[in-house]
């Protein structure tokens, strides 16, 4: 380009911003001379979001533009050199005086945001990029900026800065300048979360390890009630499960296993889940060879966890594996083997061969092969696969052909031949039928989720009962695979996932888990969550949507429709960062498993050692000091969810919350499930005639869908092969209010008020409230205990810890959950598109740094309990950290809660 000026727009002049001594600001709209082509439709853009409320765009599809700034550099120095930028798509580079053009890597911006007026998500957004450092002296300097993107070599500049001082992008705030628009934690209204390190010593007054028993399976294996549907120790002592899933275990040694074990027993937990996968995946390793390290980790993790009370639930085989071309999956290599596990000899021999060496060898850390140590509870066949999920559409090669294949000789054993199949299904064909060969073709998932009829509504018929059939099948071969091959002595559980509908397939789904001895599903509640690489990972520049639970309740993970005569886990769980309202989960979902049955929920997950102090994940170096690093979406060792453990693992384990009597048990036969009618209740979605298949069962009494809110009220039971006829529902009416959005369980202990965005529960031994305290009025009052709070959100519990009611309690504990982000954490509202939808959210402008910054806990609390004397407020440890006053008024023990509470013991 040299200094030639040709078709040039002039700006008004040089503009040139000092925010400090060392920091010169450049707005993008201020070039000195340009080409870019301001695009009509490109330049529809929220002004309001730009720094001077403008910028200088270009959209042209025949040339790039460029633009030119002169610079008074005001005392030589390095730079750090900053632009915003148009970071979607864009090609754009720049020229420091007569030097060489240099890339700017736009796609590693951050404060990502979509500025388009319309709040389309299409090409208009802006964002941040550190485009490097330059050494400069002091005097006058030109910057050239050239757009020169694939799609009409668009791109904008809102702004540049070079700066000697410490920045860190905040939108259009300046170095030194504190950001409008921007929401940051407030250090005058939280308190630092910074847990001592525990030495585990009995000064503590908060260590639930003794409700655990001194070795797991001490009694025996763990097994199944008399009714199946809970369990049981060895002993026959009833057993419930607070339960987490844990990893990274690979790189801890067994003295930093048992110190996690200690922390985990402490907080309530008496089972974890751990993946066990010791295949090879590695280019050149046979598909039979197994990982000795990854065996030795599990053994290491067994040995730690049973000398705390802590059983296992064993996890080996997902089928999320890069299968290698050594491997011999024929048209496979380098591909994940989704679906093949439930019908690929080789690959099951293989699995077989793995599972052999992981149960039988020794444990050289206690003496016992895994099949007979007692604990291991739970024994999972594997992890998130279906044949009734969209995944098995992708199954294709020399594989789908052995699949067609295994359809064709179910078929023949059904109606004799496949002539006769296809007049069942009224000549209905497939592009890929080959009846010579004996292949028939096989329909994908989303024919099953919509409306047939005549041949096709029979041949989709039989095909989710020829799945649901191969899916039992080799179930039920794996489970005697466990228990008479290998001797496992443990409980059988198929795997943890859904059905591409849940509404038409999900009966179906669980009925091939019902092969084996334990049902378990996967369920989280989460925000929405929008920005790149949001599966594992939060950013600044990310938007969020944070809806409560309590706001949304038919979402609960605990909502589970359970068999009957089957005990239902939750294997993965969470309320999923950056979810703000947390504190929540751990109390809603131990107060309504205990009145569903829901025998355990599994928080997932964790890889501390004990509290995740660091969620940062270190993608790059952490220069102290800084802010604004990736951080970990998944960690539950957190304020938020592993501190609200020990109340909910006491009333929990301790049966504090009474079991509720069914409110729906539906029978249903087996060929209404081919059919795919509709159940009367479902987890999730909603029956729509115009869309579904099937009408209700024509022999259950029942012809509605019932709203979802009946979960609330108690249990849900489904039984398949059963009979419609005796489908039961209880009378609702006085339980579920679905225009107040207000449901009583039938226990009469639990209150949740959608509404209001409040749950209650008032129960003899346990007492709380969680939800939007302050707008629901601030005051409330269970039969024992009455909360006054100031606090937007919090969820507060008083548990007795002598399994005593709180009127004769000795020893109560009081719980508070607020909210917690990391120091520095900061927000701005933002509109943003999530799956089509314009939502209001917030967006992420610095994710922050430690320690966790928690809200400051605004409560009175009154007590009813004439022999309580003392308030003890105990640090993260549960170790006595502050005398706190009380007054009586009466009966009643009045506290003032100070500040940083996050446990209280009264006594």
């Amino acid at each position: 380009m040299g200094r030639a000026i040709g078709a040039l727009a002039l700006a008004a002049g040089l503009w040139t911003a000092l925010a400090g001594a060392g920091t010169v600001w450049v707005e993008g709209e201020s070039a000195t001379q340009h080409t870019m082509f301001r695009h009509a439709w490109y330049d529809q853009v929220d002004r309001d979001a730009l720094s001077g409320g403008e910028w200088l765009g270009h959209f042209h599809a025949e040339r790039d533009g460029w633009a030119e700034y002169a610079l008074d550099v005001p005392e030589a120095g390095q730079y750090a050199f900053w632009v915003r930028t148009n970071p979607v798509a864009t090609r754009l580079s720049y020229q420091l005086n007569d030097g060489p053009w240099t890339p700017v890597a736009t796609g590693e911006a951050i404060e990502r945001r979509n500025i388009a007026v319309d709040g389309h998500v299409d090409l208009r957004f802006i964002g941040w990029v550190q485009v490097g450092t330059l050494e400069l002296p002091a005097g006058a300097a030109t910057i050239r900026f050239r757009c020169h993107s694939d799609n009409a070599n668009h791109g904008g500049i809102d702004a540049f800065v070079l700066t000697t001082e410490r920045f860190r992008p905040h939108g259009t705030a300046r170095p030194g300048e504190p950001a409008t628009d921007v929401a940051a934690i407030d250090p005058t209204k939280t308190w630092a979360f910074d847990p001592p390190e525990d030495a585990f010593t009995d000064e503590a007054l908060l260590d639930l390890r003794y409700l655990n028993e001194p070795t797991a399976g001490q009694s025996g294996f763990i097994r199944l009630s008399e009714d199946g549907n809970s369990f049981v120790r060895g002993d026959g002592e009833p057993i419930r499960f607070w339960a987490v899933g844990s990893g990274g275990y690979e790189d801890r040694s067994l003295a930093d296993l048992r110190r996690h074990g200690r922390f985990l027993a402490k907080l309530g937990v008496n089972v974890v889940r751990i993946d066990a996968s010791c295949y090879v995946a590695t280019e050149g390793a046979a598909i039979t060879d197994v990982d000795a390290a990854a065996i030795d980790t599990v053994h290491r993790a067994v040995a730690a966890m049973r000398d705390e009370g802590i059983y296992l639930v064993i996890t080996p085989y997902w089928a999320h594996v890069q299968a290698p071309a050594s491997w011999g999956l024929e048209d496979y290599a380098g591909q994940q083997p989704w679906g093949l596990l439930f019908f690929n000899e080789r690959l099951q021999n293989a699995y077989k061969t793995w599972m052999r060496e992981l149960y039988t060898r020794p444990n050289p850390h206690t003496g016992l092969a895994l099949k007979d140590d007692p604990a291991v509870a739970i024994i999972q066949v594997q992890n998130e696969d279906s044949l009734l999920f969209w995944t098995t559409q992708g199954i294709h090669g020399a594989q789908k052909r052995t699949l067609m294949h295994r359809y064709g000789q179910w078929l023949i054993g059904r109606y004799g031949s496949l002539d006769k199949a296809r007049d069942a299904w009224q000549g209905q064909g497939h592009p890929e039928d080959d009846f010579t060969h004996g292949l028939v073709g096989i329909f994908n998932i989303w024919h099953m989720t919509q409306p047939q009829s005549g041949g096709m509504d029979r041949r989709i018929s039989d095909e989710l009962h020829f799945f649901a059939w191969l899916g039992r099948t080799f179930y039920a071969d794996m489970a005697r695979f466990y228990r008479d091959e290998l001797g496992c002595g443990q409980l059988i559980n198929a795997t943890n996932w859904r059905a591409g509908d849940v509404v038409l397939l999900n009966d179906a789904e669980r009925w091939t888990y019902a092969a084996t001895d334990v049902v378990a599903a996967n369920k989280y509640y989460g925000d929405v969550h929008v920005g790149e690489n949001r599966g594992y990972r939060i950013d600044p520049g990310h938007y969020f949507a944070s809806t409560s639970a309590l706001r949304n309740p038919t979402a609960l993970p605990t909502n589970c429709k359970q068999i009957k005569g089957r005990p239902m886990i939750l294997t993965e769980s969470s309320w999923v960062s950056p979810m703000r309202y947390q504190s929540e989960g751990p109390f809603l979902s131990a107060i309504y498993q205990s009145l569903s049955g829901v025998d355990g929920l599994f928080w997932s997950a964790t890889s501390e050692i004990t509290w995740e102090r660091d969620p940062r994940r270190l993608f790059w170096p952490v220069v102290e000091g800084e802010d604004g690093y990736a951080l970990s979406k998944w960690s539950i060792a957190t304020p938020s969810l592993m501190g609200m453990f020990p109340a909910n693992a006491l009333l929990y384990r301790l049966g504090y919350v009474q079991a509720g009597e069914p409110v729906v048990v539906e029978p249903r036969r087996l060929e209404d499930l081919w059919a795919r009618k509709v159940p009367i209740i479902s987890e999730a979605g909603s029956y729509d005639p115009n869309r579904d298949a099937g009408d209700f069962a024509a022999a259950s009494p029942v012809k509605q869908e019932l709203d979802r809110l009946a979960f609330l009220a108690g249990p849900v039971l489904v039984e398949p092969g059963g009979d419609p006829a005796n489908t039961r529902v209880a009378d609702l009416s006085g339980l579920v209010d679905a225009d107040a959005r207000r449901v009583r369980s039938n226990t009469g202990q639990i209150l949740m008020d959608a509404s209001a965005g409040v749950c209650t529960l008032n129960a003899p031994k346990a007492q709380g409230v969680a939800g939007f305290l302050a707008e629901a009025g601030g005051r409330f009052a269970m039969d024992d205990v009455t909360v006054e709070s100031a606090n937007e959100y919090a969820t507060l519990q008083v548990v007795a810890m002598d399994d005593r009611p709180i009127r004769q309690s000795a020893r109560l504990l009081v719980q508070v959950g607020t909210t917690a982000r990391l120091t520095n954490w900061a927000v701005r509202d933002a509109t943003f598109k999530a799956n089509g939808d314009t939502l209001q959210g917030q967006q992420i402008v610095t994710t922050g740094r430690p320690p966790w910054r928690v809200e400051n806990t605004q409560v009175t609390l009154r007590v009813a309990n004439g022999t309580l004397t003392q308030a003890v407020r105990l640090d993260e440890a549960g170790y006595p950290a502050q005398a706190v006053p009380v007054r009586r008024e009466g009966d009643t023990l009045v506290i003032e809660l100070p500040a940083n509470t996050m446990y209280l013991l009264l006594q």
